[in-house]
Order: C-alpha cells, then structure tokens, then sequence
C-alpha cells in the first residue's frame, strides 16, 4: 500500500489536465454581419464553423465604437474613464502604469504570450504583455520597453509595403485633416494573393507560429489581429466576386431617428478621407453601394484567414485543449442613420461579434442573448483557464453563459463616446445603456452631473432606432432607472497631455536564410509570377523603399519597366 501512495503521488502531476491554450482573434471594424449571426448576405464559412463548436453572443457591446479605446477595454478589463483612452492619442499606461493586462496576467501565469497584426492601436504596443517582439506584416517586429512604454526598437524584414497594387505617391495623395495621407481609393478590387495582402501574410505567420508554439510544449496565449473589413476595402478579385452587390441589404434608416440632433452623429470624415470618394453628404447611392460590397468583400477574405487558423489548429493537434475567442472591435454603419464607419453609441457602431469556444462544451452552437460587454472578456478567459480572477476589473465573467447561455441579464452593457455641442453644455461624454429591450444614451457635461440630452430607443419594437422616445412622459421612470447605471460624475475629468513612443533607430533583419539560392528566393517572395512590375517588386522588399527602387532600376536589364525572374537570380531575359 505504501509503495502504491508513492507511485500514485508520482503520476499523478502526469494525469493533470493540461492547462488550455488561448487563440485570441481580432478583428478590425467588423460588425455582425455574419452568417451566424442571421445575415443571410454574408459568406463567412469558417466563422461559422467556430461558431458551430463556440457559444455565439448576440448582444455583445464595445465599450467605445473606436478603435484604442475599445481594444484597450478589452485588453485590460477596464472602461476608457479608468484608462482614459477616449482617443487614438493615448496609453493606458499614463493613467495606469501599474495595470496588469490581459496577455501580461496569463504570461505572469506561465504562459507563452505572442502577438500577431494589430492588438493593441499601433504605436501603442505595451512590453509587458508580450513574452516576443510584437510581430507587423508591414515588415516590423516592436520590442517595447517593459519599464517605459514610450521606448520602441523596430527591426525591419521584408514585409507587406503596400494593400493597394498601385498606390499614388505622397505627394498626389490626399491628406486628412490630422495630416495623415491617403494614396490610394476606399475600395479596390485587388489583382494581389491573400499573401500579397496584409492579413493573407499575418495568417500565414500566424500558421508558422502555431507550429513553432506546439514544440515549445507550453501553454501560449496567441494573439492575431486582422486589419479588414477596416477601410481602405481591398481584397482579392474572388472575395468580391463570392457577392451579388444587389443582394447586400442597404441601410433600414438613412437619415438620423426622429427627435435625435446632428450632434451625436458625424460628417463621415474617415471615408471622405480617400481619393476618388464624393465630397458631398449623404454618400451617392451607387458609390455607397460599392462601398457595402467591398466592406463585405473584405469580411469574407478575412473570414477565409480566420479558416486558415482552424485548420493548423486541427493540423497540430492542437484544438481539443485550445480555448478560441474572436472578436471585433465595434461595429460599423454602412450608411445607417446617413453614417459611415464608427463614432457613435448607435447600436450598429456599438454592437459588435463576440464567439468563444470551449473544448468540448456541450453548449456549442448556440446562441447567447443577454448583453454582454468587452470588460467581461478578461475576467472571463481567466476564470474558463482555471486562473483567479484579478481583482478592480470592470467586467463580469460570462462563464455563466457558457454553462448556461439562456441565463438572464447580470447588468447592462455600457458604451460611451465624447462628442460637442454649443446647444447641449459644450464639452459632453455620451453613456449608453443597454439593457435586453432598451438603449438609452446620456449626454452628460463632462466633469459635472448635468445631462445636455437623452436618448431612448425601444430596441425590441424599433431594432433599427428610428424614433428617440426620451421625451414621452411614459418613460421617465425608465429613464431614470437605467441613469442609476452612470459612473460617478467627473470619471471622464481629462489627464494630463500622454508622451508619444520614441522610436529608435531601425534595425535590418535577415527574415531569410542569407544563403538561401536566389531563385528560391523569388519563388518564395513572388510565387507565380513570371515577372514583376515596380509595385509587386517592392510588395516583397523590406527596409528603405528608395533602396528597394534602386534595386529594381539595377535589376530590370533590358530596361522594359518590368524585372524577369532570370533577371531577379542574376540572368537575362531569353
């Protein structure tokens, strides 16, 4: 019996479940306009399919319809007036340098933490989360100081230069009102391969990665971010050919619901940011058109990247102990209320996908109604790894859902969103309350108690927010109600100006064996193509792009405009 104790002990660390793996996937500007989630247009086959063995949130909400606001919510558990990253301009970490991110909790964990694409807002990255150099198709891995956020050493390789097979130079694009440069169209039907393509070259990494964590023989938490359907819409000719355009439903309401002012709108500058968009508003209706198909266009490529993680993950044997979560950072309007892109506390901006699959959950395949919000995913991956949930995250864990998807509401979800108005108190922060029927938005002066504006809509009889019903008597003890929900006046008060990265001189990194034949190397950076023009070449070269033209001026032999692959591994056009 003794010798039995003592080989019962030994064994019994071998007979402990491995602690799951997390496949962390996000997804820029997506709304839910996906097959599983009733969009009959859609053609997202490999979305499904997680969502086929996952629990599908019907209600899930981003806490700010904005890109680093909502993606740092969910990647620290707190709301933008605890980070306060209401902007594209700020670091959690100047208001919270002590905060323990998501990745950073599971790689204090002992996990093996790695990111893919876009995660954070880029220039953003944090060194404290990631256990290698966050990894950019552009060609830039980001090793991020861990005691200083603002210190960031990119080494460049050959990446992804370009999404546009032709983009203007600088100097004739058109510039924003930041500054900021656009070079090409808000939508192209690209003649480029997945892998030619930003996010095609980010699955492929992430492939790669897969392969190499497996041997590591140690929990990871792998993170992937996709860029499409974000703006500019390009992708490859067959995803838009996989749409009828005529079949892509236009918006239920163009115009802003009844007794609703422009304020919390805007002037669609993101889209009119681009060459060739009209300048006027509302958007011609045959441009809008186009735009719906290539935003859907853009889903389904991305979707078709989303298929690929699938499959290695069933490749390496990987996926009975891997827990999936895919997200998207907010919603998107197509026109809706006469908007386009994010920015407001709509529905349609603030409702966004959110699917987790466990491992044999005898729940998978269906579907969750309750409202559920991005500071929930946190404490949820937590608690579903067998971890503590830390304590003064702002969320809730929906493990409860996942044992029990027809559990009712815990609390409503909160989205919010700074705006201005001279007419409603100046300077306001918008906070809307979602509930299983309602959505009713606050538009409260910042700093103080007084609300500017109210909005309400009946979400169950008015899905598509036609008509504010703040102002019928009815509903004033609802009104007042769901305003029990607002934080503490003077949580939006403003920090102090946040420091920019500094970035230190690039790095050229050998991405490839230095021995490595060139022809192989051809093959390798343009497969199939018998020769390339300037923009292909340089899709393939990594570094200075001034080197890169050198190069192919140096290459191209018989000066035609084109480099041959003989003349690429040094030989001459036959």
């Amino acid at each position: 019996m003794h010798r039995f104790i003592i080989l019962l002990i030994a064994i019994c660390p071998l007979l402990a479940p491995a602690a799951p793996n997390v496949l962390f996937i996000a997804i820029d500007d997506m709304r839910p306009d996906l097959g599983c989630y009733g969009a009959t247009h859609a053609k997202t086959p490999n979305i499904d399919r997680l969502a086929a063995r996952g629990i599908v949130f019907d209600k899930a909400y981003c806490q700010q319809a904005v890109c680093s606001p909502s993606r740092t919510a969910i990647l620290t558990g707190l709301r933008p007036d605890v980070t306060k990253v209401w902007d594209l301009n700020t670091h959690f970490r100047a208001a919270q340098p002590d905060c323990v991110t998501l990745p950073q909790y599971f790689r204090e964990s002992g996990y093996h933490t790695v990111a893919l694409g876009k995660l954070e807002h880029h220039g953003f990255e944090d060194g404290r989360s990631w256990s290698e150099p966050r990894w950019f198709a552009s060609g830039q891995l980001v090793s991020v100081d861990p005691a200083d956020w603002t210190k960031h050493t990119i080494t460049s390789f050959d990446g992804v230069q370009s999404e546009y097979a032709n983009p203007v130079s600088k100097t004739e694009g058109k510039k924003n009102s930041k500054g900021k440069i656009k070079t090409g169209p808000a939508y192209e039907v690209s003649p480029k391969s997945d892998d030619e393509l930003p996010d095609g070259a980010t699955a492929a990494e992430a492939v790669r990665r897969l392969s190499t964590l497996k041997a590591r023989g140690e929990p990871f938490f792998l993170a992937v971010g996709f860029v499409k359907p974000h703006l500019p819409f390009v992708a490859p000719k067959k995803y838009w050919d996989m749409h009828d355009a005529n079949a892509i439903p236009p918006p239920a309401i163009d115009h802003m619901p009844t007794g609703t002012p422009d304020f919390v709108g805007h002037t669609n500058s993101e889209v009119h940011a681009y060459l060739g968009v009209p300048a006027e508003n509302p958007i011609p209706a045959d441009f809008a058109k186009t735009l719906r198909h290539g935003y859907h266009a853009c889903i389904s490529y991305t979707d078709a990247q989303v298929g690929r993680l699938l499959d290695a993950l069933e490749k390496e044997g990987l996926a009975d102990n891997t827990i999936i979560i895919l997200w998207g950072d907010h919603g998107w309007q197509l026109g809706d209320h006469g908007l386009w892109h994010k920015h407001t506390n709509f529905e349609i901006a603030a409702r966004s996908p959110l699917l987790i699959s466990l491992p044999g959950s005898v729940n998978a395949g269906r579907h969750c109604a309750a409202p559920v919000e991005f500071v929930d995913v946190y404490p949820t991956l937590a608690d579903v790894c067998g971890l503590p949930i830390p304590s003064g995250l702002g969320g809730s864990s929906l493990k409860p859902y996942l044992q029990n998807p027809d559990a009712p509401m815990q609390k409503p979800a909160i989205s919010q969103y700074p705006k201005s108005s001279k007419e409603h108190g100046g300077s306001l922060m918008g906070y809307s309350i979602r509930t299983e029927d309602w959505r009713c938005t606050f538009w409260r002066k910042r700093g103080g108690e007084d609300i500017g504006f109210i909005e309400l809509y009946d979400e169950k009889n008015d899905p598509n927010e036609t008509v504010n019903l703040a102002s019928k008597p009815e509903h004033a003890e609802l009104i007042a109600s769901l305003k029990k929900h607002l934080p503490p006046p003077g949580s939006d008060a403003q920090p102090p100006k946040t420091a920019k990265p500094a970035h230190s001189p690039k790095k050229k990194a050998m991405s490839y064996d230095p021995n490595e034949p060139r022809d192989k190397r051809y093959d390798r950076l343009y497969p199939g193509k018998a020769r390339l023009t300037l923009d292909e070449y340089l899709s393939g070269q990594g570094g200075d792009s001034d080197s890169a033209k050198a190069r192919f001026t140096k290459q191209d032999k018989d000066k035609d405009g084109f480099v041959s692959r003989e003349e690429f591994i040094g030989g001459s056009k036959k």
